[in-house]
C-alpha cells in the first residue's frame, strides 16, 4: 500500500524543543477560539527539517494563490507575507533557547495526540512541559483573514523523545527534592 505524501505536512527532527506546550488543556489567546499550540525550536543546524519545512511553506503557498489572491488583482509574493518560520537569533537574542534556532509556532482546535519514543500514549500530563526534546508533525496551509495573508501552521501530533532542562523557570517536583542530605541538619 503506497502512502500519500502530502507536501504540506513535514515531521521534523528529532532534536526539535517544544516550547510554550499546550497540550493537555485548550487556551483562548486574547478572548479568541481556545487552541492547543506549542512553539517548536529547531537547530539551525538540523537543515534537513528546515529545508523540509521551507518545502512546505512553498507547496502552501503554490496550494492557496486563490486564497492569498482574495479579491486582489494578483498573489502577493511569498517573500511579501506572513510565513511561520522564524529566526531565534533575530526575533529572541534574549532567550538563550532560542539561540542558533529557528521556530514555528502552531496551534490546532483538536487536541493533538502525544505518544512516547515507542509510540505509546502519554496518559501523565506531568511528561509533557515546556523543555523537553521530540518530533512533531504538522502542516502548513495558506491563510487571508481580515486583510493578514500568510502561511500558517497546523498542529497534528507530538512525539516526545526525551526530557530536557524545563523552560519558563519553573523547576520540577523531581529536581527541587532529588537530593535528600540538603537541609536534614539544619537545627544541629
Amino acid at each position: 500500500m503506497s502512502k500519500m505524501t502530502n507536501p504540506c505536512k513535514v515531521i521534523t527532527g528529532k532534536n526539535t524543543r517544544f516550547s510554550y506546550l499546550i497540550v493537555n488543556e485548550p487556551k483562548a489567546i486574547n478572548g479568541g477560539t481556545p487552541k492547543y499550540s506549542v512553539s517548536l525550536i529547531i537547530p539551525k543546524s538540523d537543515t534537513v527539517t528546515v529545508e523540509k519545512i521551507k518545502a512546505a511553506i512553498k507547496a502552501a503557498y503554490d496550494e492557496g494563490q486563490s486564497k492569498l489572491k482574495g479579491n486582489g488583482k494578483s498573489v502577493p509574493a511569498l517573500k511579501a507575507i506572513k510565513t511561520p518560520l522564524r529566526d531565534g537569533d533575530e526575533e529572541r537574542p534574549d532567550d538563550e533557547a532560542y539561540a542558533g534556532c529557528y521556530f514555528i509556532n502552531a496551534n490546532s482546535a483538536t487536541k493533538p495526540g502525544v505518544v512516547d519514543a515507542d509510540c505509546q500514549p502519554i496518559l501523565d500530563t506531568s511528561e509533557l512541559y515546556s523543555g523537553i526534546y521530540g518530533r512533531a508533525s504538522i502542516n502548513f496551509y495558506a491563510f487571508n483573514t481580515n486583510g493578514n495573508k500568510g502561511i500558517a501552521c497546523g498542529l497534528n501530533n507530538l512525539q516526545k523523545l526525551r526530557d530536557g532542562e524545563p523552560l519558563g523557570g519553573k523547576s520540577r517536583a523531581e529536581d527541587d527534592f532529588s537530593d535528600d542530605d540538603d537541609d536534614d541538619d539544619f537545627l544541629s
